[in-house]
């Protein structure tokens, strides 16, 4: 895995709450630091989606301070979020593919929002799609395609403008085990190209596969550290909570 030092992320003191209801997470605190791969782990229901949609700014905290590559998060005007944004990858559960749009065109809608010539699309989108394993799916409507394959299209959609950080939110809990294996070494392989991974998952399996990757565990919409792995994990002797 990539070794890096700068800070990628940082929350203190986070708490987040929906309307009146007490705080769905509580005082979260953690440093993502650049080109490691972390796991966000705990029950349905613990928080995960939630910290997930704070760290890929679609979802302001309640309190607390969100840091992203150095710049305050919370406070930064409303103009500036696009271009932090676009430094950030996110595959969801539910794939979010334009239904209407070929696996190509899906693809390559980041590159055309950024405002690409259309001569410069198709070569990185077709070097995409071949490096996600679809060279012969390219033309094919998301509506054609296994579940495997829609979440490699949209795994293709978030990495294409090469963002310095991807959140992945349970992406393999539609598909079967083995292809839930084949989409996280395309997680470790972009890691290993210097992207900070962050993926959330209740899967302990996928856990094992991944040794050297740094955990965080949430429960009950608190980050837990029972075994210190969260601070000092084995053989990555890197501080990851509470901030450090």
């Amino acid at each position: 895995m990539s070794e890096g030092s700068g800070e990628i992320a940082r929350f203190e003191n986070v708490g987040l709450r929906y309307e009146q209801d007490g705080e769905v997470l509580s005082d979260i605190g953690f440093t993502l630091h650049a080109g490691h791969f972390y796991f966000l782990t705990g029950a349905s229901g613990a928080g995960k989606s939630s910290l997930l949609r704070m760290l890929y700014l679609a979802q302001r905290p309640s309190r607390g301070v969100i840091s992203l590559f150095g710049a305050d998060a919370i406070t930064m005007p409303r103009a500036a979020l696009p271009a932090l944004r676009r430094r950030i990858g996110v595959v969801y559960q539910d794939y979010r593919l334009v239904p209407h749009l070929s696996a190509f065109d899906n693809v390559a809608l980041p590159l055309r929002l950024a405002g690409m010539p259309e001569r410069e699309v198709a070569q990185p989108v077709i070097d995409m799609l071949e490096w996600v394993g679809l060279a012969d799916r390219m033309q094919a409507r998301p509506a054609t395609l296994s579940g495997g394959e829609q979440q490699r299209v949209a795994i293709a959609r978030a990495v294409i403008g090469r963002p310095d950080l991807l959140v992945a939110d349970e992406p393999t809990g539609n598909v079967d085990p083995d292809m839930a294996v084949k989409l996280l070494r395309l997680f470790e392989a972009l890691n290993r190209l210097g992207t900070t991974v962050v993926v959330a998952t209740h899967d302990l399996h996928l856990l094992r596969k991944l040794p050297e990757s740094l955990i965080m565990r949430l429960d009950k919409g608190r980050l837990s550290d029972p075994t210190g792995a969260l601070r000092y994990p084995p053989r990555r002797n890197l501080p990851v909570g509470n901030g450090a």
